[in-house]
């Protein structure tokens, strides 16, 4: 079978022989799958979508940041409950500049700011509610987290993004509250104008809205017109309470972001899909085109994909007629246990193994990886964060820097098929790259060219010549964008791409090689909590009891106790859990028979975030016995083996 052979460090004068694309039409975004389409034209057709102007300058951003800040960082919650009083969000100072350059430093190109989570606290000075940052101390109430953001933004060069939860925990339980308050939906005028802050931008838009879609329309026109360019609006569906049948009008959200920022992508709508779990965990194979029922284009609702949405079998299997349509997913995490800072003696920080680990599979599977990094009660990351990620980035410069690509050549340095957009491999046959001498590498990078083709190639191999024998050192699944091969370091003097399955003509934009020199692994930080010896040494003290009304559980409510009995009294300062035990009361007693309720406590977000919730108590205790009254789970599952995944300290 004839070879592609292309030989360092002669690739500028293979490349002739290398380029060139013979394609069927392209679609931009989204394309129908009619009932008399047969599998061939289907696959092609998925074959030869590639994502809009926006959506390829998003998945091209590739590692960017959350920001999770407000009441729950002074609470320590990871869900407020909207009747939290502003006060208690007591920011002294504000640290944007050390965000931006710890972001930076990382190799991050956007950060998204909360800028309002489901408690209803607003982080910039919007003029229609005082439920924010103009109730708080900070700066008498004329701070505003976002406009300091954008300024260090622009400074450090990242882009902004804003998540304004659609949730609003403050207009669902405040007496004159609009959320879900069955207003009619008349016409109405966004902006709405406000005495004393007129707007520069004098745009206006008409819709047919009730009151808490009026409210959101307001709040989405001074975020998108007042703060500089926004690149990313950030939707989501988490919901700790609903209220009176409220809907979105997601017709209107999109009309006026797609006129105020055309340029900025939507999360959780029609341009970018979430992975799937909060937890950094990526799949073997993302295709980004995936399906839906509808026009994408016109939908308002969009759920959760789970599963390979993008899988061959999915497209063949799909009830005709229905929409084939590109849309990335965005990996998104948290750096600590939790979205929100809690402390930094007990919550957990990920290691610069963990997430340039993630960084790899997902960067490198396709995917865009959003990080979490929430600030302290101080207004600054702590410094467990900063460094982790300034070793990150650390990492990816001494890994995948345009100088540390093995197969680059010539005067510059310019890596294989450089262009990446613009230079092609039509790789049908095998892909070889020979080298002039043997080098040590264990990372292959593959690009294809979906600005101008989309995502074709599905399963592939690739070998490395050592000692004048091939060797397969890896093999993989999909590319787009970018697909990171990992293995085993190896000493060779060539290098063969096989590709074993695709949906059409596979066509390759960038081959790269790379040697990741890992570092000894770092040790995790444990933490010590006094139920590590307690269960153990005294086991036949943890008792569960029985849960009260196991048939009466439609609300997931019910009663059931877990009881600890330290054996003498001992200080405590609180307890970690991980368990869908979302809501209950911790009591305490001196003598194990007369009870006395200590605080409440309460999760969410259990479900999408299953990870180990901190609770820290309002101010230590000392106490022989405590017992947890459990009142609730997030799933409406029975507690079970709930010493075993409690823990005092």
């Amino acid at each position: 079978m004839r070879k592609i052979h292309l030989l360092l460090p002669f690739v500028a004068v293979m490349l002739a022989s290398c380029t060139g694309m013979n394609t069927s039409k392209t679609f931009v975004g989204s394309v129908r799958v009619d009932s008399t389409d047969t599998p061939d034209i289907i696959l092609s057709k998925a074959a030869n979508i590639v994502p809009t102007p926006r959506q390829l300058a998003a998945i091209n951003n590739e590692f960017i940041a959350f920001v999770h800040f407000g009441p729950n960082t002074f609470t320590r919650r990871e869900w407020g409950t909207g009747f939290e009083d502003p006060a208690i969000f007591d920011l002294h100072e504000l640290h944007t500049d050390e965000w931006c350059s710890a972001m930076k430093d990382a190799g991050m190109t956007m950060v998204i700011l909360t800028v309002k989570h489901h408690d209803g606290f607003c982080l910039w000075q919007t003029r229609y509610t005082k439920h924010g940052i103009m109730s708080s101390p900070y700066k008498d109430g004329k701070g505003d987290v976002l406009r300091e953001l954008s300024e260090s933004c622009q400074r450090y060069g990242l882009k902004l993004g804003v998540y304004l939860s659609p949730a609003d925990l403050f207009q669902i339980e405040s007496p004159d509250g609009i959320y879900g308050n069955l207003s009619e939906k008349t016409l109405r005028t966004i902006p709405r104008e406000v005495e004393g802050r007129p707007f520069a931008n004098k745009t206006t838009f008409q819709f047919t809205v009730d009151d808490y879609n009026e409210y959101f329309l307001n709040q989405l026109f001074e975020l998108l017109t007042e703060y500089g360019p926004i690149s990313e609006v950030w939707f989501d569906g988490a919901h700790p309470k609903r209220k009176g049948g409220q809907t979105y009008d997601y017709t209107a959200w999109r009309e006026l972001i797609r006129t105020l920022a055309p340029d900025a992508t939507v999360f959780g709508r029609e341009d970018i899909r979430w992975c799937g779990n909060e937890a950094g965990a990526t799949r073997d194979a993302e295709f980004n085109v995936i399906t839906y029922n509808e026009d994408p284009s016109i939908m308002t609702e969009f759920y959760d994909i789970h599963g390979e949405p993008g899988a061959r079998e999915a497209y063949l299997n799909h009830e005709k007629p229905f929409w084939l349509h590109y849309q990335p997913a965005e990996t998104n995490t948290s750096i600590r246990s939790g979205w929100f800072y809690s402390d930094d003696d007990y919550q957990r920080v990920r290691t610069a193994d963990d997430v340039f680990d993630i960084w790899e599979r997902s960067v490198g599977g396709n995917s865009i990886f959003l990080l979490n990094i929430p600030p302290n009660r101080e207004g600054r990351f702590s410094g467990r964060d900063a460094a982790v990620l300034r070793e990150v980035g650390r990492r990816i410069r001494a890994t995948y820097g345009e100088e540390c690509n093995l197969l680059a050549y010539g005067k510059g340095k310019k890596a294989l098929l450089d262009g990446r957009q613009e230079t092609y491999c039509n790789a049908t046959e095998d892909v070889i790259i020979t080298l002039p001498q043997p080098v040590t590498l264990n990372r292959i990078v593959l690009r294809e060219p979906i600005a101008k083709v989309g995502e074709r190639v599905e399963r592939l191999a690739a070998d490395v010549r050592i000692d004048g024998e091939w060797r397969e050192v890896t093999t993989g699944t999909n590319i787009g964008n970018r697909r990171i091969l990992r293995f085993e370091a190896v000493t060779g003097d060539a290098i063969r791409i096989r590709i074993l399955e695709t949906r059409a003509t596979p066509l390759l934009s960038s081959v790269e090689a790379y040697f990741y020199d890992a570092p000894e692994p770092e040790p995790a930080i444990e933490q010590q909590f006094l139920t590590d010896i307690t269960a153990k040494e005294h086991n036949e003290k943890v008792d569960l009891s029985s849960i009260d009304n196991p048939d009466d559980n439609t609300d997931n409510s019910f009663t059931a106790t877990l009881t600890f009995d330290l054996n003498e009294p001992r200080l405590l300062k609180g307890f970690a859990a991980q368990s869908m035990v979302s809501k209950g009361m911790i009591s305490i007693s001196d003598d194990g028979e007369n009870w006395s309720d200590f605080e409440p406590f309460e999760f969410g977000n259990l479900i999408n975030d299953p990870t180990q919730r901190l609770h820290v108590f309002h101010e230590p205790v000392k106490t022989r016995y405590i017992r947890f009254v459990m009142q609730e789970t997030a799933d409406g599952s029975q507690p079970d083996n709930l010493a075993n995944v409690w823990k005092l300290f």
